[in-house]
């Protein structure tokens, strides 16, 4: 492998899920055991890679077009849509009758379901380098949303009003999504802290230095926290993953990786679900002894988080393949492959989805793995299920609606 490409993969290879042991999960949706069907397909002009979002009635999502859009959930028909001045990467909170998101173009906007701009609030977005993937997306707590923006603040804003209550300034973009408990509210920033926040009035509590890496000596974190237990389990670029105490600050653990990030901590009935891109693994991890559970093959990189049904997860793959794996056994049930892996893969890899042997000809710098990734309809996002419906967003522009096969 050519010596950038080597070094973007060893830098972006591993992410961690850790499926959030406090039942965040979706209740009630049934085991999708068998290759679901293609119901629709809703196409766009650019690539998708926030995830989306819906209710009863709609699907919304935003897209490198600049363009939010509300989809009917059976149909796939355009209900709506909504042009921003920038390129949207921030998956949207939806709250009641009101949605929320990031634009590239510096706003973080309030919507109705409807498609009526309730109002915005200005900050400065840019990107810290081609492998930041996403922008923060907001969350919500008692009336007052938290996002971070490129500028390096992480902004409390009403979420009836738009109205800044306070902002806290960090050393670099701020893209992760935030996590909140009763007393404060908890992030990442690219200068390689992870920051501890009083909820009320901004005042900082605790910052907590990554440990930095030969190849990223600040240790950025790009990945989003979760909380579990009395920790902030959140991962950096410097192969770690850390286990923060929410109190003093302090490192309970950290788990190093010899082959790459360590982005994204989520968690399903104690479990930690790792994934693994230059080593092509998907590991389940007791999130109690680190003790392994199950490993197995993946075949790229995985940049969203999984979705959980009873005892299946649903997870998808920068080669544009999106996995129903049983959970307990960590075998695949099913794969789904999007239409641009179909049509785009033999272009970079062979039949059996290794890399073709002139590979090093064909992609010779950073920015060309990333393009082949999008020609392969990557999923950078992570599923919606909603019942027997899969929904998920893909490079290759489309909003796929899968539907359980009888």
């Amino acid at each position: 492998m050519p010596v950038s490409i080597n070094k973007f993969l060893i830098a972006i290879i591993l992410l961690v899920f850790n499926a959030c042991c406090f039942g965040q999960s979706p209740q009630g949706n049934p085991d999708i055991t068998a290759l679901p069907v293609l119901q629709w397909k809703f196409s766009t002009s650019a690539a998708l890679y926030a995830s989306p979002v819906g209710d009863a009635d709609h699907i919304y999502f935003g897209g490198l077009d600049s363009i939010f859009y509300a989809v009917n959930r059976i149909s796939g028909k355009e209900v709506w849509r909504f042009k921003t001045n920038g390129a949207i990467r921030s998956t949207a909170l939806l709250n009641d009758e009101h949605i929320y998101f990031i634009s590239a173009d510096g706003k973080l906007y309030c919507l109705d379901t409807k498609g009526k701009m309730i109002w915005t609030f200005a900050g400065i977005e840019k990107k810290y380098d081609f492998a930041d993937y996403h922008q923060s997306s907001p969350v919500l707590s008692k009336g007052m949303l938290y996002a971070g923006m490129g500028d390096g603040y992480l902004y409390a804003v009403s979420a009836t009003t738009g109205n800044l209550k306070w902002k806290f300034k960090t050393g670099g973009p701020v893209h992760t999504a935030p996590v909140v408990d009763e007393k404060r509210v908890y992030f990442g920033s690219f200068d390689g802290n992870v920051y501890a926040a009083n909820i009320n009035t901004g005042k900082q509590w605790w910052k907590f230095k990554t440990v930095g890496h030969v190849y990223f000596p600040t240790g950025e974190v790009q990945g989003n926290p979760t909380l579990m237990n009395n920790t902030v389990v959140v991962g950096a670029r410097d192969y770690n993953v850390y286990a923060i105490d929410k109190e003093k600050g302090f490192a309970h653990w950290n788990k190093v990786f010899t082959r790459g990030w360590v982005l994204s901590n989520t968690c399903k009935d104690s479990t930690l679900y790792m994934a693994g891109a230059d080593e092509r693994m998907l590991a389940a991890i007791d999130s109690k002894t680190l003790a392994e559970r199950w490993k197995r093959t993946m075949e790229l990189l995985v940049f969203g988080k999984p979705a959980f049904s009873n005892n299946m997860l649903y997870i998808g793959t920068t080669m544009g393949k999106l996995h129903g794996i049983d959970m307990k056994t960590g075998e695949d049930k099913w794969i789904f492959k999007t239409d641009s892996y179909t049509k785009n893969h033999l272009k970079y890899f062979k039949e059996d989805d290794t890399y073709r042997d002139d590979i090093y000809s064909i992609i010779t710098t950073n920015e060309q793995f990333l393009d082949a990734q999008v020609e392969l309809g990557g999923i950078f996002s992570t599923p919606l299920i909603q019942q027997e419906y899969i929904f998920f967003t893909s490079t290759d522009g489309a909003l796929y609606c899968l539907k359980a096969g009888k």
